[in-house]
């Protein structure tokens, strides 16, 4: 349907073919092309059979295609490196970009967090899967009580770490981190990647660990697990598979354990709780294997963003 943003997808990978059948089933977005540099990869042969454009001589290609101009959004699905590169080839086109990639040359968005503050930006940031899977989480404390250090832990299995995850391992750890802290709101954030080899493969399982300030209140541990819950709920809307582990747990830090070489500032006052959540992500398996969660919920949440740019580009008419 013409009325809806037209999509093309650069990466016939994994993640841009999973994408792809997202796009396809969205009753809010129109499949355009699909963009690769492999002419025999899965990925083109399955859109070429369903009949959407392909290409396999990357961005040029893209731009070469007859139905171009009708492209409104552009994911990519490819690399930090390399989307460095087509984000500057596709500047002067005016299309949207939703990048899926740790380049991070637009805002970072996490759609249960911050879409609404997003939704004019020409070039998002999808940050990273342990990013958006963990970072609501953060954000779900800090709305409660200052969070004065936050750590993610984000295990995948081995097999659903491809070259392109393999190759960003550096900038997945820098991307997150600064995530944490400017999405998140922890004033301090660091993450830490797990590639698990067990075989059969295990889900994606994240841990958040935050150190909070607070006078304690009334039911501090409650209120943080409410809105944590929530939290889980909203997100758990365009990704199904989102789910806690076991309940949160709130204690207290004992006054003999060091945690000030953790904050960022080591002046700063102590913090007095920790909090701990566990998580998992089951994947939806339309491409990927179930245990592949870790790249459904990076698929899912660029497929929320552009449904959200499609609800907003009808109510502008």
């Amino acid at each position: 349907m013409r009325n809806a943003p037209r999509v093309a997808i650069i990466g016939s990978g994994n993640i841009g073919t999973d994408l792809m059948i997202k796009v396809r089933r969205s009753p809010s977005l129109d499949m355009g092309a699909m963009v690769g540099i492999d002419p025999d990869s899965d990925g083109l042969a399955r859109a070429r059979a369903l009949g959407v454009p392909v290409t396999h001589e990357g961005v040029e290609g893209l731009i070469a295609l007859d139905g171009f101009n009708e492209i409104d959004v552009v994911f990519d699905a490819t690399s930090a490196k390399a989307h460095l590169a087509n984000a500057a080839r596709l500047e002067p086109f005016g299309k949207t970009m939703i990048d899926l990639t740790p380049a991070a040359i637009g805002p970072y968005v996490i759609p249960a967090v911050n879409l609404d503050l997003h939704l004019d930006a020409r070039n998002v940031n999808m940050v990273t899967c342990g990013g958006q899977a963990t970072i609501p989480v953060v954000a779900a404390i800090r709305r409660v009580v200052p969070v004065e250090y936050a750590e993610i832990v984000a295990s995948i299995a081995s097999r659903s770490a491809g070259p392109g995850t393999r190759a960003n391992i550096d900038e997945f750890t820098e991307t997150t981190s600064a995530a944490i802290e400017a999405v998140g709101g922890a004033v301090r954030g660091k993450a830490i990647i797990v590639l698990n080899p067990a075989e059969p493969p295990l889900m994606m399982r994240d841990t958040v660990f935050a150190l909070v300030t607070s006078d304690g209140g009334d039911d501090l541990a409650g209120r943080i697990r409410e809105s944590v819950r929530a939290m889980v709920a909203d997100v758990a809307a365009y990704v199904p598979g989102y789910r806690l582990k076991q309940e949160v747990q709130v204690t207290e830090i004992p006054v003999d354990q060091p945690v000030e070489t953790l904050l960022a500032d080591p002046s700063s006052p102590r913090p007095t709780h920790q909090v701990s959540v566990f998580l998992e992500v089951e994947g939806a398996a339309d491409y990927l294997p179930v245990f592949a969660g870790n790249l459904d919920i990076m698929t899912s949440a660029g497929v929320q963003v552009a449904e959200r740019l499609a609800a907003r580009k009808l109510a502008l008419r």
